[in-house]
């Protein structure tokens, strides 16, 4: 292998190499991965065991109420699932005029459209893997009722979070288990979590939207001020996507289509092969300058023309990516003067998933501490109507 191993990075870390690898930003979710690997399973079990853990080891960034998106190679072709949340049927413009500027809050049941991570997990399973649906959540139900020692960072960030938050209903008493934050290496232990785990194993997510799960989040949201029903759940399903892509430096970059914001780093490489960027060092502040100002350029686009694909009726993602090939210049910025990776394997059933990580631990809603907890998060709208992001 010609490759240059030379790190130029003030960095310990070293080069993994092996035919399995799992990766996450905790390693005891890399472990539930693992385990399924070991079990015989395939890429799309490893990642879906993952997701689950995180869950329970990094509830500050993941939680049962979050959205997926999924983009795999099946070895023959790739396919994107879209399991991101829509809007509970009551919402529209005038439904938040009674909040100040008409705007959403950033917490409460106000702040939470429909979880879509769970119907991810169902829906990948069923297509692509190879281990019984209820094998890939054992790990994530371990965890969470034997316990584990909070990481590090984790601790940090939820210390953080804990005055905004700890008013919501039900979150003292999940996540202030000692009346404060848990710190690191302190055991925590999320029975509820791991129930609420176990009726989703059984059902292969059924309960999570049409079941005991799906009767106690509407049953919350009534009683908390929020708009989600049974109905809202119940009417959820995933959606299977082509990937949109975007030919750079050699490569082929795909990403989901709006509503996601992938789309964004597609337009930034249009203006960006524009521009000649290897002629800077990879790290030169003319070569992060320029990919900072179209990035910059491509969200100020996203903001404003993304939204669910059915109703962008003014300007189609072809539209975007199409514009953002032009020279950098055709919207008046020239990113010059301003002052100032992505490749799937080529094996087989390779997934790369992503959960949808919310700033300060989402909503802040819990179920009641009687009952299973399900964190469930707090959304941005992208259209006045339809999926909301």
């Amino acid at each position: 292998m010609n490759f240059d191993w030379h790190n130029p990075y003030p960095t310990i870390r070293t080069p993994l190499m092996a035919r399995n690898v799992v990766s996450t930003s905790q390693a005891l979710a890399s472990q539930a991965g693992v385990r399924m690997l070991l079990k015989g399973g395939n890429a799309v079990d490893a990642a879906i065991a993952t997701a689950a853990a995180l869950t329970i080891v990094e509830p500050v960034s993941n939680g049962l109420g979050s959205d997926l998106f999924a983009i795999v190679w099946d070895g023959h072709q790739l396919l994107g699932l879209n399991a991101s949340g829509v809007a509970p049927a009551a919402w529209n413009p005038d439904y938040f005029q009674k909040y100040a500027n008409g705007k959403i809050p950033m917490r409460g049941w106000d702040a939470v459209t429909v979880p879509g991570a769970v119907s991810g997990w169902s829906a990948l399973s069923k297509k692509f893997g190879r281990l019984p649906f209820g094998d890939l959540l054992e790990p994530a139900i371990e965890l969470a009722e034997r316990g584990h020692g909070l990481g590090v960072i984790v601790a940090d960030k939820w210390a953080r979070q804990i005055p905004a938050l700890q008013s919501m209903p039900g979150f003292a008493q999940a996540f202030m288990p000692f009346g404060r934050a848990p710190t690191p290496g302190e055991r925590f232990t999320f029975a509820e979590a791991g129930a609420t785990l176990r009726k989703i194993a059984a059902s292969h997510g059924e309960s999570f939207y049409r079941g005991e799960v799906a009767s106690m989040l509407a049953a919350h949201s009534h009683a908390n001020g929020g708009s989600m029903t049974a109905a809202d759940l119940a009417g959820y399903h995933p959606e299977w996507v082509t990937p949109i892509h975007k030919d750079y430096g050699g490569y082929t970059v795909h990403e989901i289509p709006p509503n996601g914001q992938g789309i964004a780093a597609l337009m930034a490489l249009g203006m960006l092969d524009k521009l000649n960027l290897a002629q800077y060092a990879p790290d030169s502040i003319e070569s992060q300058h320029l990919q900072i100002e179209a990035m910059k350029l491509a969200f100020a686009d996203t903001y404003r023309w993304v939204a669910d694909a059915r109703s962008m009726t003014q300007v189609s993602a072809a539209d975007l990516l199409r514009f953002s090939a032009w020279h950098p210049t055709w919207r008046g910025h020239d990113l010059s003067q301003r002052r100032r990776r992505k490749r799937h394997d080529d094996q087989p059933n390779s997934v790369q998933l992503h959960g949808i990580w919310q700033r300060r631990c989402g909503s802040g809603h819990r179920c009641q501490p009687a009952k299973p907890r399900l964190r469930l998060h707090d959304r941005q709208p992208t259209s006045e109507c339809g999926r909301w992001r």
